[in-house]
């Protein structure tokens, strides 16, 4: 029996299914095309990418609804430290299986989050594997031409700001795989489930892309630790930066757990996941940087200053002394 030319693959079906119907801006040509076109309106396109691999980056056991979004807005936080305004993503699966099971709920909270976050899907790819399961995104972002807030520009006499709470999706991992914060929220459920949360969907702060292309000289997302992130921001501007940790923001649950001694403060300090901004920024222009993160519902704190001189930053306690951190951030390798 001779094969019909026009037979749809099983690969395409899934596309078809699952992925069309994100693809709705019109450079993606429905997805029946193997490129795509993205206008840049005389704009800067900022190129990010980020891979969330299963048993590295979520639980084998995390619901499929929240891997989707976790995947979509790692990418989205590198968006908003550059300033930039999401454009598009390009998607790529690598699955064990095509369960229905699996890919609706994933494919319903990507299709959700790309509305919200207004970041179409453009293209991709699926792939099988044998192996943990992978979604790799590649996203686009748009900023004014030569507007794009990098890591080098941090300069002595800047303050540091960071938005939002430290070390909660440490503290998230920690619960779910049974650590010492598991134990002692156990008759705390509301504490828990705000802490799973904050590591299984992160809280990308796109409304402050434009505040934090106005205002500040240097920016990064927080996505492998503070300390360890600020130290790659000061080796890229050539600067070094003290530290107050008693003004790093960190969450209820967070500081009731340092009170009862679970955690030491180094493990909000290094953990990973935050994916917070982290920017440095002119000390007359902190309190415009701070006011529009009130007026989006973001907190915006000061941490710290920027110092001249190439040593690694210093985090200093409540009585100025210095901290010695075993460990400065989450590292792959």
């Amino acid at each position: 029996m001779s094969q019909d030319k026009h037979q749809v693959s099983a690969e395409d079906s899934l596309i078809a299914r699952y992925f069309k119907p994100l693809a709705t801006d019109p450079g993606a040509f429905g997805l029946v095309d193997d490129a795509a076109v993205l206008s840049s309106s005389g704009d800067d396109i900022v190129v990010t990418t980020d891979a969330v691999v299963e048993g590295v980056h979520y639980l084998a056991t995390d619901p499929p609804d929240t891997i989707a979004r976790k995947a979509l807005r790692v990418n989205l936080s590198d968006l908003a430290a550059k300033g930039a305004a999401p454009a598009g993503f390009v998607l790529t699966l690598a699955l064990r299986s095509k369960e229905d099971a699996w890919l609706r709920p994933f494919a319903d909270a990507l299709g959700e989050d790309s509305r919200a976050f207004a970041c179409p899907l453009l293209g991709g790819d699926t792939v099988s594997t044998p192996g943990p399961q992978m979604i790799s995104i590649t996203a686009f972002g748009r900023v004014p031409k030569g507007r794009m807030v990098g890591r080098t520009g941090a300069r002595p006499g800047d303050l540091i700001l960071v938005t939002g709470t430290i070390g909660d999706a440490a503290l998230g991992l920690d619960v779910l795989t049974g650590g010492a914060a598991a134990g002692v929220l156990a008759s705390e459920p509301q504490a828990k489930e705000m802490l799973v949360s904050r590591y299984r969907v992160p809280q990308p702060r796109n409304v402050l892309a434009q505040a934090v292309r106005d205002h500040a000289t240097a920016a990064m997302d927080v996505s492998d630790g503070l300390a360890g992130d600020l130290a790659k921001l000061c080796a890229a501007s050539g600067v070094s930066a003290t530290v107050d940790v008693a003004n790093v923001p960190l969450s209820a649950a967070a500081v009731g757990l340092i009170a009862r001694n679970a955690i030491c403060v180094e493990t909000l300090l290094a953990g990973g996941d935050d994916y917070e901004v982290l920017c440095t920024v002119p000390p007359a222009q902190t309190d415009a940087l701070i006011a529009a993160g009130q007026a989006a519902g973001v907190a915006v704190t000061a941490i710290g200053t920027i110092v001249a001189g190439h040593e690694r930053p210093r985090f200093l306690d409540g009585q100025g002394q210095e901290l010695t951190l075993r460990r400065l951030s989450y590292s792959h390798f």
